[in-house]
């Protein structure tokens, strides 16, 4: 690849590091090109792209954005699958990608900013989306509302009640 190319390259995986949510890291050595394209098709579902790029360059663009932590994986075969939504419904999409092709395996994460080794990584998937995060704590928070409101209305059925009967017993 020509310089000017090279630094183009560099210039746009900058751009993915710091406009995605998160990176996960795989070595994906033994993984056939159609194996490949499956796990792009898969991955694409969840807004995660699969790229494979030159260590060299990688190892550039994650420094330009801030990255440090995340040299340490560019070792041997590397591909970086880059989240655009939710980070852990992208880590999810990945690990069930490693887990259909066991020649894929999953290095590290970066999320948000925030390195995460092997065993970090593979934890996402244990994790709930954050809509499923975001349903549960509204739920709980709607919880001692309807309680409240149900106690205050329990007095007021018990009198319309009481009136009803009184009512049918006078007729």
């Amino acid at each position: 690849m020509p310089k000017p190319q090279k630094q183009a390259k560099v210039k746009e995986l900058t751009e993915r590091f710091r406009s995605s949510s998160g990176a996960m890291f795989a070595e994906y050595r033994g993984l056939t090109v159609k194996d490949a394209t499956e796990v792009r098709r898969s991955l694409r579902e969840a807004d995660t792209t699969f790229s494979v790029v030159k260590n060299t360059l990688t190892r550039l663009a994650a420094r330009e954005a801030g990255l440090e932590d995340v040299l340490v994986l560019l070792v041997g075969p590397t591909a970086v699958a880059f989240i655009g939504g939710d980070a852990v419904r992208g880590a999810k999409a990945v690990l069930e990608a490693t887990r259909r092709f066991p020649s894929l395996t999953v290095k590290g994460a970066v999320i948000e900013g925030r390195f995460l080794a092997e065993e970090q990584a593979r934890g996402l998937a244990t994790l709930e989306t954050k809509e499923v995060s975001v349903g549960k704590v509204a739920g709980m928070l709607q919880a001692p509302l309807a309680k409240t409101i149900y106690l205050l209305r329990a007095p007021l059925q018990r009198i319309a009640f009481a009136l009803a009967q009184r009512g049918r017993q006078a007729a």
